[in-house]
């Protein structure tokens, strides 16, 4: 596996653009197209918020039903959530646009949506600019640059990344985009990810990397402990490639997919939560000796999710006593004379509870791990051999302006 340039456009086959549409302020990219030159097995994941966006369940039942796509269409500044029936006809005409565009069929059109819920989508104003759009988009870098950019709302930087690898000798590629900032947990985020890849591959077997690879990324991070309406994950695969279609599990070749497919998620995920709203700090939590996975996944996510955590690590307090009670209050079973537990970074390692006991340590020594950007948190269970990984971010007063001051 190689790390590349080109994003959602690394892969053969496939086109980028972005275009402002007046949705977000001073002309900003607020529109973004990918295309796909043939019709590509397709995947999805949403959110499990009970209040759906209008695009959420759009793209749900059409890839579902259909199992291909040509294109996706994503707008941001305006989440087109919570607006009824008006909202659904909105995105069909989204569709549709798209659809006379490109010469396809109106089920090949997914569209995705972020931004600010409970306002009308300005549908006129998007219509009205795709024709241009869908004129403008290129297989190069700087239609995946345009695209990743279209789709941010307070996200500070792109979120983008592709990887190289060969399968039946032929090289295939992976890359994405995605987008998200706030809103990030307790599954996904308010986030978008698009995942384009000239591999040939199955829809059951497709959709089964996704499904897992999002379980193990997406679903392993937190900003704020907040759920989205509009968070979709999708996939292209349009064979464009030539390898042997990748359809057995127990495959060589399923097994060089998935781990190509899972660290291009894994990448974007990181991305996501150290562009986090007001983020000063990126926290990584490594549970080990889990009795289960499941259980190490809760452990390591409730750490992760903990405001008194995320504060403590704000004001570069060693105060290891919220990492135990955070797990201490997470469902999972154990026993905390068995817990072990040490902050580490590139500027040490420092130890803070052994087997239940507190460790005698240096603040000095704990201050400047604290004090880097990058901070993992390893917490020994001692109950067996099952392990899990979260990310995190801090929390800041910036992101209470930021959150305070949103929809002004």
């Amino acid at each position: 596996m190689e790390k590349i340039k080109g994003g959602i456009t690394a892969a053969s086959g496939f086109k980028a653009g972005g275009i402002s549409a007046g949705l977000k302020k001073e002309s900003m990219l607020d529109l973004a197209l990918i295309q796909s030159d043939v019709p590509a097995t397709a995947a999805i994941v949403t959110t499990t918020n009970a209040v759906k966006a209008a695009p959420v369940t759009w793209d749900t039942n059409i890839v579902k039903k259909n199992h291909t796509l040509r294109a996706i269409i994503a707008n941001s500044g305006n989440a087109n959530a919570c607006t009824g029936e008006q909202g659904l006809k909105n995105v069909e005409q989204e569709a549709r646009s798209v659809a006379m565009e490109l010469d396809c069929k109106i089920e090949e059109v997914a569209v995705a949506s972020t931004g600010v819920i409970g306002v009308d989508l300005p549908i006129n104003k998007i219509t009205t600019v795709i024709p241009f759009l869908a004129q403008s988009i290129s297989s190069d870098s700087k239609g995946s640059d345009c695209a990743s950019r279209a789709i941010l709302t307070t996200d500070l930087v792109p979120k983008v990344f592709s990887v190289s690898t060969t399968i039946n000798g032929k090289k295939i590629h992976i890359g994405g985009i995605a987008k998200g900032s706030g809103m990030i947990c307790p599954n996904m985020a308010t986030m978008l990810s698009f995942i384009t890849t000239d591999a040939s591959i199955s829809y059951d077997c497709l959709q089964t990397i996704l499904t897992n690879t999002v379980q193990n990324t997406y679903n392993m991070m937190s900003v704020d402990g907040d759920m989205s309406t509009n968070d979709t994950v999708l996939v292209l695969a349009n064979g464009v490639a030539g390898n042997s279609e990748i359809i057995s599990p127990s495959s060589q070749e399923y097994q060089i997919f998935e781990e190509a497919f899972y660290h291009v998620n894994e990448v974007l995920a990181k991305s996501i939560v150290k562009d986090g709203e007001g983020a000063t700090k990126f926290i990584q939590v490594s549970v080990y000796e889990a009795d289960s996975e499941k259980n190490a996944k809760t452990l390591a996510k409730s750490v992760v999710k903990s405001n008194l955590v995320k504060t403590a690590f704000f004001g570069e307090d060693a105060n290891w006593g919220r990492v135990l009670s955070s797990i201490g209050a997470s469902g999972v079973p154990f026993k905390p004379e068995n817990v072990s537990l040490s902050f580490k970074n590139n500027a040490g390692n420092v130890s803070l509870l052994k087997k239940g006991r507190p460790v005698k340590f240096e603040e000095e020594d704990a201050n400047a791990i604290l004090k880097e950007k990058n901070i993992e948190i390893e917490i020994f269970m001692g109950m067996g051999h099952a392990k899990a990984k979260s990310w995190g971010c801090d929390l800041s007063y910036e992101y209470v302006k930021i959150n305070g001051e949103y929809r002004t």
